[in-house]
C-alpha cells in the first residue's frame, strides 16, 4: 500500500475534518438542503453544525440562502461548483492514497 507524506498532505484540511466532511458527503448527494434536514442526518449539535457550516462558506464551498417560511425562518445550503470540484478532488487524493503500488 502507497500512503507517501505528500499524498497525506494533498487532502484538503476543510473538508477532512470529520464534521465538515459529513456535511459535504451529505451535500453532494443533495440539490440542497435546510438546517433541520443536515443537524438530524449529521447528528451535530446546532452550535457544532452552525460553526462548521460557516467555515464551509467562508471558504467557498457553501451558499447558504436564508428566506422566511411565513413568519418561521428557513435556511437552505448547497454546494458551490468550488465546492463540489474541492470535494472531488479531495475524493481522488483520498483514493490515490490507498492505490496499491506494484512491486
Amino acid at each position: 500500500m502507497s500512503t507517501s507524506p505528500q499524498s497525506l498532505t494533498e487532502l484538503d484540511r476543510v473538508i477532512h475534518e470529520p464534521a465538515r466532511l459529513t456535511l459535504v458527503a451529505l451535500l453532494s448527494s443533495v440539490e440542497s438542503a435546510d438546517f433541520l434536514f443536515l443537524l438530524k442526518e449529521s447528528g451535530l449539535t446546532k452550535g457544532n453544525l452552525s460553526v462548521h457550516l460557516t467555515r464551509l462558506e467562508e471558504a467557498g464551498y457553501l451558499k447558504t440562502e436564508k428566506t422566511f417560511r411565513g413568519k418561521i425562518p428557513h435556511t437552505e445550503y448547497r454546494l458551490t461548483a468550488k465546492g463540489k470540484t474541492a470535494f472531488d478532488q479531495y475524493r481522488k487524493n483520498l483514493s490515490s492514497i490507498f492505490v496499491q503500488k506494484k512491486e
